[in-house]
């Protein structure tokens, strides 16, 4: 095949002149079955095989742009075979952040994690730390919702978060991001209520509060609020809960604060909704409770985010279970089971599943 000898023949960390191809050189090579194509693969020595993604990824890089910006698994995948590590770990982890933005859920945790694995064998750097943290936090978020909130990986994974931090924070690189910290506490909050460590979350949820007043931030203040509404929900003070779910919504901006998604599990209006619907059915206003239910439906349908999509979807089901809306609440439990099949979430398809057992 003269165009693989082409390739193999150029120098590994050159710049690639253009080639010109024959009739011949432009042919199409196709493999009968795929382990015959990993046989030919597998008989490329090991420098030569690195020459040649290395001059697939440079190929890519400059003449299809387009491609590898939708696409940055693609080049990343190429890149790691050619022992571009650096490189391929961020274009790893870009390629799990967009996963993450548009809930593809399964695909995001298997990027983030080859980012921060190819993170974690370079020689470290105050850049690469800073990435690192990034990265971790938002595998703690797919993982919230491919696990579920209280589930080993999760925890394991803001526990890592929080490890990366102090690290940082120990060799005096304190992060220009200012909602890292209140994104590890939230993920520490979030196991606890998943958990129902009503204590702790209560805690937890005065601890954030204090720091975003401090801080005097919107978006802290914000989900502080809506955080200390579910903690003071769970340990139940009702009333005072739905005061702060009533400040965390005045607070909220859906053209600003949506994409806080990826940072905070779900949208944080979506989540102020939900919970603020089943507070009004608890201090006897069903009515309230179900307009909420359903603006909070809306909202996450317009967001196109899955996972608050889902989130929604289950909250509200329960509002119309708790409302005697048993047709509205099934097909609510039904949307939550058939987007989690498709998102290869079996947290949520469980939970879905369980409240259908209700009806």
């Amino acid at each position: 095949m003269p165009l693989l000898a082409a390739l193999l023949a150029i120098p590994t960390g050159e710049r690639y002149p253009p080639i010109t191809l024959t009739p011949m050189q432009q042919a199409v090579y196709i493999f009968k079955h795929a382990l015959v194509q990993d046989a030919a693969y597998g008989t490329l020595l090991r420098e030569p095989r690195r020459a040649l993604h290395a001059r697939i990824a440079d190929v890519l890089e400059s003449q299809f742009a387009e491609i590898t910006e939708k696409q940055p698994e693609l080049l990343a995948r190429h890149c790691t075979e050619a022992g571009l590590i650096e490189k391929a770990a961020g274009l790893w982890g870009k390629a799990g952040q967009q996963s993450l933005a548009r809930s593809a859920l399964v695909e995001s945790v298997e990027q983030l994690t080859r980012a921060l694995d190819q993170v974690a064998s370079l020689p470290a750097t105050p850049v690469l730390r800073s990435e690192q943290i990034k990265l971790q936090l938002a595998l703690v978020n797919a993982l919230m919702h491919v696990k579920g909130y209280a589930a080993p990986e999760p925890k394991a994974a803001v526990e890592h978060a929080r490890q990366f931090i102090e690290r940082a924070e120990a060799l005096g690189e304190p992060s220009e991001d200012p909602l890292l910290l209140f994104s590890v506490l939230f993920g520490v909050w979030a196991t606890n209520f998943a958990a129902f460590n009503g204590d702790v979350v209560r805690e937890l949820a005065s601890q954030f509060l204090a720091l975003a007043e401090k801080k005097g931030s919107i978006v802290p203040l914000m989900i502080g609020h809506r955080l200390m509404g579910n903690a003071l929900m769970l340990t139940g003070d009702i009333p005072q809960g739905r005061t702060h779910y009533n400040k965390a919504f005045a607070l909220y901006d859906p053209t600003k604060h949506r994409p806080l998604a990826t940072r905070f599990g779900q949208e944080v209006g979506v989540s102020i909704l939900v919970y603020r619907a089943l507070a009004h059915w608890m201090l006897g206003y069903p009515e309230t409770a179900l307009a909420d239910a359903d603006h909070a439906l809306v909202d996450a349908r317009e967001g196109r985010h899955a996972g608050t999509l889902m989130y929604a979807q289950l909250h509200t089901s329960f509002t119309n279970l708790l409302c005697a809306k048993y047709s509205a609440a099934n097909a609510q439990s039904n949307e939550v089971i058939r987007l989690a099949e498709e998102k290869g979430a079996p947290f949520w398809k469980a939970l879905g599943t369980m409240e259908k057992v209700a009806y």
